[in-house]
């Protein structure tokens, strides 16, 4: 259960991220608070949006998707369910891949890079090192059936 208490709160802090640059991709924001790093420039790259969508809405999408499951899973009726842990490791797993190509583009592509950009490949990384317990409870889950 701490697993899912440090997932809901990493991804607290990657929604909180991603708000506050989709705040800027939407132009609620003059210029983007960045002591090091290029972020204006990372951030109107043509790779800051990916699948016609701006990433940080996907940011909002997978952290906000996160942080509801992982709470769900702090409910006692869905303690031991399976779905739980199964979408927990895939989206965190799905998110740190994600965050690997995003940092590769930054690298590669943009030459450039976004502290920002780089907090939430941070939290990613730590959401899905969160997330490993829950190959266990899948296990559990699995032979109990």
């Amino acid at each position: 259960m701490t697993n899912r208490m440090s997932i809901a709160v990493f991804a607290l802090i990657g929604l909180l991220i991603s708000a506050y640059m989709a705040a800027y991709k939407f132009g609620f924001l003059g210029s983007l608070m960045c002591g090091t790093g290029s972020c204006e420039l990372v951030q109107n790259s043509p790779w800051a949006v990916q699948f016609g969508i701006p990433v940080p809405v996907l940011g909002l999408f997978g952290y906000g998707s996160l942080l509801l499951t992982a709470l769900l899973g702090l409910q006692p009726k869905f303690e031991d369910a399976r779905w739980v842990s199964v979408v927990l490791f895939a989206a965190a797993a799905g998110g740190l891949l994600f965050s690997i190509y995003l940092s590769y583009l930054e690298q590669y592509a943009i030459q450039h890079w976004c502290q920002w950009c780089i907090a939430s490949a941070v939290v990613a990384l730590l959401i899905f090192l969160s997330a490993i317990p829950e190959l266990s409870r899948m296990r559990r889950s699995e032979l109990a059936a």
